[in-house]
């Protein structure tokens, strides 16, 4: 990676989206991912990742940081100038990583459960 990467922790989806949102519009940087973490001080936390020159990067993980606290709880906000290119490694695995819906259990119904008992 030739440039920076910021991340930007959170508890909580809200103040990410902020963080997030802020960010983005702050600076011409681009949105890498997200990871959530559950048991984050026995909360869930969210990181964003950005991407983008250095100067860009850092104007961008400050305002969304500012962005977040003024609704939430900021973790950690860190730019990494320049990285070392296996860096680009752990970048590569979030922006593979796709949501994953779970669905509920279907529920058997009484008509079901009682085919099952016949």
């Amino acid at each position: 990676m030739k440039g920076a990467l910021g991340l930007i922790e959170t508890i909580g989806l809200t103040a990410a989206a902020a963080a997030l949102d802020e960010a983005l519009d702050t600076a011409e940087v681009t949105f890498v991912g997200s990871e959530k973490i559950i048991g984050a001080g026995k909360c869930v936390s969210v990181t964003v990742h950005l991407a983008g020159d250095v100067a860009a990067v850092q104007a961008a993980v400050e305002a969304g940081r500012e962005a977040a606290e003024r609704v939430g709880t900021v973790l950690a906000a860190q730019v990494i100038p320049r990285p070392h290119e296996d860096v680009d490694k752990l970048v590569e695995r979030f922006q593979k990583q796709k949501p994953v819906a779970k669905k509920a259990p279907k529920k058997e119904s009484s008509k079901d459960e009682a085919n099952k008992e016949a």
